[in-house]
């Protein structure tokens, strides 16, 4: 089910966005859809970099397989 939401754009970015949705034949919403599913690519690779850094300065606790198991009480 889709929602819809309100955003300000500054105007060039408005005018750049319809130009692209005249040239491919596609709706506002279809081009703004896609732009932020594919950059949502490089916010997951922003947070497996942030969490790397965290585990790396020790400020995640990581557990095996075997030690979740036991504190759910599956082994």
């Amino acid at each position: 089910m889709k929602k819809a939401i309100n955003i300000r754009m500054d105007e060039a970015l408005l005018t750049d966005l319809d130009s692209y949705a005249h040239e491919l034949e596609r709706s506002r919403t279809y081009i703004i859809e896609k732009a932020v599913s594919t950059y949502f690519d490089t916010l997951d690779e922003m947070i497996s970099d942030k969490r790397i850094d965290e585990l790396k300065a020790g400020k995640t606790e990581v557990y095996s397989l075997e030690e979740v198991a036991q504190r759910l009480g599956l082994s």
